[in-house]
C-alpha cells in the first residue's frame, strides 16, 4: 500500500507529515516503545513453580520489554532437576529453584555465573545478601527473590492455634485420616526431624536418621492422602483434610484471603524456611533479557508483585520492597508480618526459631526419596 493510496491522492511532503501526526501521533512521531509493540514479542522460557509467569506477576515486565514468557511449571526440586536433565542446553532462559538445589544446578552445569554488581543486594536484609548455596568460591549463581516459613497448616474450626502449635498434633485422635502430606519428602521429614529434637534437621547421623524414619512411620495411620499443589489447596479448602504437613502460609495464606477457615502457625519445635531464587539457564541466547527480568523481580516494585502473587504469597528479602508493600497493600504487609520498625518475621529467623530447609547432609537425596516412597506405599 502506497502513501498516495493511504492518504487519498498525491500529497506534498508537508501534507504527508501533517497527516501522519493526525493518525494518533503518526509513524514518524511514534515513541520508540510504541513501535516495539508492533514487533513480535521475544519469548523467554521460564522453568518455575506455578504462578511465576502468570499475568499478575509478569504483565508489566512483558509490556515494557516486548517479552512473552513461556513457562514450564514443576512441583518439587527433584522434578525440576529431571526436567532440566531431559532438555537440551539453552532450553530455559530463567530458572526458579528452591535454594537447596542451587548447588546441584551449578555442579551439573545448568546455570550461568552472575555478576553480583547487577543486583541490588544493598537493599536486602543482611541475612540474605550472601545466602548460603547461592555463592560458590566467591561467585554468584542465583539471586534470592522470595521465601516463606513452613509450620502446621490447620483448619481453624477443627483446631485452635494452641493445639496446632506443635507437630505432635498430627497424631491427635480427632485427626485420624484427616492429616494430609504435601507430597515432597524434604519439608515433611524436616518437620518431624525438628519434633525429634534435631537442631540441624537435615544433618543426621545414622542413629538419628533411623529414629526419624521410625517416628514418621508411626504417623502413617493418620494420613488421609498425599497431595500435589492443586490437591493441597482443594483438600484444605473443602475440609477433606483438617491439617496438612509440609506446607505453610504459601498455601494457607491464599486460601485464608479467599475466606477458607485455614491458617498456618510456626510450631513450638521450630519452623522451616523455604527459599526461592532465580538463575539464568546455561546456554540461554537471551541472557541479557533474563538478567533484566531478575533485576525487575528483585526491585522494590517487582518484590511487591512477588509478595502478592495470586498463586501463593511469600515474604520478600528486599527492605525497600517492604516499604513499598506497606504503602500499596498495607493489609497484606501486616498479615505476613512485613512491617519495619516493629516485631516482624525477621525476628523468627534472628531468634533461631526458623531453620533453612536443606538437602540431606549425611544421607543421599535418593535415601530420603526412597524412604518417602516406601512410606507412601505402606
Amino acid at each position: 500500500m502506497t502513501i498516495n493510496n493511504t492518504l487519498g491522492g498525491p500529497r506534498t511532503r508537508r501534507e504527508i507529515l501533517k497527516g501522519a501526526a493526525v493518525l494518533g501521533g503518526g509513524i514518524l512521531a511514534m515513541p520508540y516503545l510504541s513501535r516495539l509493540a508492533f514487533a513480535n514479542p521475544v519469548e523467554l522460557n521460564m522453568l518455575a513453580w506455578y504462578g511465576h509467569a502468570e499475568p499478575d506477576v509478569v504483565a508489566q515486565f512483558e509490556a515494557e520489554n516486548n517479552v512473552k514468557f513461556k513457562p514450564k511449571y514443576y512441583t518439587g526440586g527433584d522434578n525440576m532437576l529431571g526436567l532440566i536433565a531431559q532438555s537440551p542446553s539453552g532450553t530455559f532462559d530463567v530458572i526458579l529453584s528452591d535454594a537447596e538445589y542451587v548447588q546441584q544446578l551449578n555442579a551439573a552445569g545448568y546455570i550461568e555465573e552472575l555478576d553480583p554488581r547487577d543486583y541490588a543486594f544493598d537493599d536486602y536484609f543482611p541475612e540474605f545478601q550472601q545466602f548460603a548455596g547461592h555463592w560458590q568460591d566467591g561467585k554468584l549463581y542465583s539471586v534470592l527473590t522470595r521465601f516463606g516459613f513452613l509450620g502446621v497448616a490447620y483448619n481453624t474450626e477443627a483446631l485452635t492455634e494452641k493445639e496446632a502449635s506443635t507437630y505432635n498434633v498430627y497424631w491427635a485422635e480427632k485427626l485420624k485420616g484427616k492429616v494430609g502430606h504435601f507430597d515432597w519428602h524434604l519439608p515433611n521429614l524436616g518437620q518431624i526431624s525438628l519434633l525429634e529434637g534435631n537442631a540441624s534437621p537435615y544433618d543426621l547421623d545414622e542413629t538419628a536418621w533411623g529414629k526419624l524414619q521410625e517416628k514418621v512411620t508411626t504417623l502413617r495411620p493418620q494420613i488421609g492422602g498425599f497431595f500435589d499443589y492443586g490437591g493441597t489447596f482443594s483438600s484444605l479448602q473443602n475440609g477433606q483434610m483438617l491439617a496438612m504437613a509440609g506446607i505453610g502460609d504459601w498455601i494457607t495464606g491464599t486460601l485464608e484471603k479467599n475466606g477458607a477457615k485455614v491458617r498456618s502457625v510456626i510450631s513450638e519445635e521450630g519452623g522451616l524456611q523455604w527459599t526461592e531464587s532465580f538463575s539464568i539457564g546455561k546456554g540461554s541466547t537471551k541472557a541479557d533479557l533474563a538478567k533484566k527480568w531478575i533485576q525487575y523481580i528483585t526491585s522494590a516494585q517487582g518484590q511487591v508483585k512477588s509478595a502478592n502473587m495470586t498463586a501463593y504469597p511469600a515474604l520478600i528479602p528486599n527492605k525497600k520492597g517492604w516499604e513499598l508493600l506497606a504503602k500499596e497493600t498495607p493489609e497484606e504487609a501486616k498479615r505476613q508480618g512485613m512491617l519495619l520498625n516493629e516485631s516482624n518475621v525477621m525476628d523468627l529467623i534472628r531468634n533461631g526459631r526458623i531453620k533453612y530447609r536443606q538437602l540431606p547432609v549425611q544421607q543421599s537425596l535418593e535415601d530420603w526419596n526412597d524412604f518417602w516412597s516406601e512410606y507412601k506405599g505402606s
